[in-house]
């Protein structure tokens, strides 16, 4: 099996491009507060200078390996288990698939709409034979 690369990196919109050069900005800070060249991270890594450049740099061509590498040299390799690990949107798109779907109930019995139209017994209106019963006196509308 042969993996090809492709030629260039995916497109990457403008939030992500900046969340992307937040984190390589991250990086070099951890490793400029350590102390350590670049060719001493990339060297203990085993990505060469340019990889380290391009994670520092936010690129988007940059590998996550790459990533995980160079965390793992500055000792933040744990940090990677902060990566969606709290999915609001997803478990509340899982609850809302698992609510069970209420439907209004139809009603039987004297009062009960017409079974041509189950909507009637949703808005209250009465089968025409109960409403005449319920006129003063009991008695019938002309018609």
């Amino acid at each position: 099996m042969v993996d090809i690369m492709p030629s260039k990196p995916p497109v990457v919109f403008p939030q992500e491009q900046r969340l992307l050069s937040a984190f390589g900005e991250r990086l070099r800070l951890a490793r400029l507060r350590r102390k350590l060249t670049t060719s001493t991270v990339a060297q203990r890594a085993g990505i060469s200078r340019s990889s380290l450049y391009n994670a520092e740099a936010g690129n988007p061509g940059a590998t996550l390996g790459t990533y995980l590498r160079v965390l793992a040299v500055l000792g933040l390799e744990a940090d990677i288990n902060a990566i969606a690990a709290d999915d609001k949107l997803g478990r509340k798109l899982q609850d809302l698939a698992l609510m069970p779907v209420t439907r209004p109930r139809l009603r039987t019995g004297r009062n009960s709409a017409p079974a041509d139209r189950p909507e009637a017994a949703d808005l209250g209106e009465q089968h025409p034979a109960s409403a005449d019963a319920s006129r003063p006196g009991g008695k019938k509308a002309a018609r």
